[in-house]
């Protein structure tokens, strides 16, 4: 198994943006995915998730319809908005800069 590793501050936001520019999915399916597509390495928890959930819904970045999951019970499912794949556009180049600078410093002989 592999060591699960803490989430830097905000980094949390950009993975869920990330999982729902593949489709709409309710928390639960968010979790599971980063989790999978981490290979375990990242393990988001209900504490964390749904408060994020809740600020990039304020935020304008995710819109909310109720549904049934795949074992059949209610959910509230994510799907982005367009203020939503704008932000994840910008984070996403914002990350790619910052882990190139820091790659360098670390690099750095």
């Amino acid at each position: 198994m592999t060591d699960r590793v803490d989430l830097p501050q905000g980094t949390l936001e950009l993975l869920i943006l990330r999982t729902l520019a593949l489709g709409p999915r309710h928390g639960w399916a968010i979790s599971e995915r980063i989790q999978q597509l981490s290979r375990d390495v990242l393990q988001v928890r209900q504490g964390s998730l749904y408060p994020a959930l809740q600020r990039i819904e304020r935020r304008g970045w995710v819109r909310t319809s109720w549904g049934t999951s795949d074992n059949n019970r209610r959910a509230k499912f994510y799907a982005l908005t367009r203020k939503g794949r704008q932000r994840l556009e910008q984070e996403s180049s914002d990350w790619h800069r910052l882990v190139a600078a820091i790659a360098q410093v670390l690099e750095a002989g």
